[in-house]
């Protein structure tokens, strides 16, 4: 069976490094950091009041009733406004598309949990009568894609992906997939996420996942470097629009990009903590590259899951140089995490689109914070300021909690 070609050709973002794409790129590229200490809620008593959080956000009232956004939660907003800004890029209804083979599926780690804070907090305080009508619409994990079919007018495939911090990870992957096979012709895809509340800073805190930098917050986040203690929670969205690759030709699309392969696999080994070699980040790497019939000497650049946790960091290096070998050494990886924070479920998403803009400009993004490498961390992570590289091929890698892994390998257009 002959499988289709994916193109890439739309991008939308939002984080705490900006409410834009293009002013997202500019922060990274100046390596700046986009944590801050947290300003929408009281942190008084939190372990850790710091995040990467969006700042200056209000949703377009062309994508929804200003009388609804209070209605809906942060996740819902933040996957409106990015995938607004990547449909305007692809005009892909400018096309001729079947509405019906022109589908919707996004991750997200945990849905809407502000306001399953807030309407517990109504419930436990003034009685079931003062939980909004509108509290499950508002928290389940799909209704990101069930609003903007709606929205769009899209009758293709509609569904949410959750497989922790690799859930967007895992939408692109299977969205390319749909494409591939014939079932769709478009397909919206990547992720969103908004949970920065006072329960899951705590139970990330709790479990000691989290870094305790509360007095300098733009220093926290720190791939690689030996005092790194954990990871930052951050949130927003990444998401791309992907079509069959001859149909975005014949209608005259920019391809910005190409998915290539995707992989997948399991750690087997714990609930939160990664194999200590790294053999289900190792095991998806080299299913990504078999499926793509690449050689490992031709990718260039792969943006990491680095979330500047002690083991993680660690187990990811060494599945890399298993997986790449001598080149390893020759090639360049990052963690844009030590900018954004890690954005959870939506981390694939926004990850892709840094790996797909270095493939488009040359310049890779940095790691900032790398002041002082660890030893056992020793390949080249673009320390602290972009690196100009042409390269052919980038790969995204996300694991998350349960020890679920992703890889996909995009191609310069």
């Amino acid at each position: 069976m002959k499988l289709n070609r994916v193109a890439v050709t739309g991008l939308g973002a939002i984080c705490g490094l900006g409410n834009s794409l293009d002013e997202i790129w500019a922060n990274a590229l100046a390596g700046k950091s986009g944590i801050t200490t947290l300003e929408r809620q009281n942190t008084e008593g939190w372990p850790v009041t710091f995040g990467g959080e969006v700042k200056n956000f209000k949703l377009d009232p062309a994508l929804m009733d200003p009388k609804d956004q209070d209605r809906f939660d942060l996740f819902n907003q933040y996957a409106l406004h990015a995938t607004a800004e990547a449909m305007k890029q692809s005009r892909l209804l400018e096309g001729s598309y079947n509405k019906a083979k022109i589908g919707t599926v996004f991750g997200t780690g945990l849905g809407g949990f502000p306001h399953i804070e807030l309407n517990h907090k109504n419930y436990l305080e003034r009685g079931s009568k003062r939980v909004s009508p509108f509290f499950i619409p508002s928290v389940i994990p799909n209704m990101p894609e069930g609003l903007i079919s709606i929205h769009y007018g899209l009758m293709g495939i509609n569904f949410a992906v959750a497989s922790a911090c690799a859930s967007s990870a895992h939408a692109i992957g299977i969205a390319a997939t749909e494409i591939m096979l014939g079932r769709q012709d478009a397909m919206i895809t990547g992720g969103t996420e908004g949970v920065i509340t006072g329960y899951t800073i705590a139970g990330f805190a709790n479990m000691k996942a989290l870094s305790r930098r509360n007095e300098e917050p733009h220093r926290a986040s720190r791939p690689y470097d030996v005092d790194r203690d954990g990871f930052v929670m951050g949130e927003g969205a990444g998401i791309l629009i992907l079509e069959n690759y001859d149909m975005a030709v014949a209608r005259g699309a920019k391809i910005i990009a190409e998915v290539v392969s995707f992989g997948a696999s399991s750690d087997a080994h714990h609930i939160t903590a990664p194999h200590p070699e790294g053999l289900g980040a190792l095991l998806c790497m080299q299913q990504t590259m078999e499926l793509s019939g690449v050689r490992i000497e031709e990718v260039g650049y792969v943006n990491a899951h680095g979330t500047s946790t002690p083991l993680g960091d660690v187990a990811e290096t060494e599945a890399i140089k298993k997986v790449f070998g001598k080149h390893a050494y020759d090639m360049a990886v990052s963690s844009t995490t030590s900018m954004t924070g890690h954005l959870l479920g939506a981390a694939g998403g926004l990850e892709s689109i840094f790996c797909i803009k270095a493939l488009e400009t040359g310049t890779l993004p940095p790691t900032i914070n790398l002041e002082n490498q660890d030893p056992k961390c020793d390949l080249n992570y673009v320390p602290n300021r972009p690196q100009k590289k042409d390269i052919k091929y980038a790969m995204n890698n996300s694991f998350g909690f349960g020890g679920t892994n992703s890889s996909t390998l995009f191609k310069k257009a």
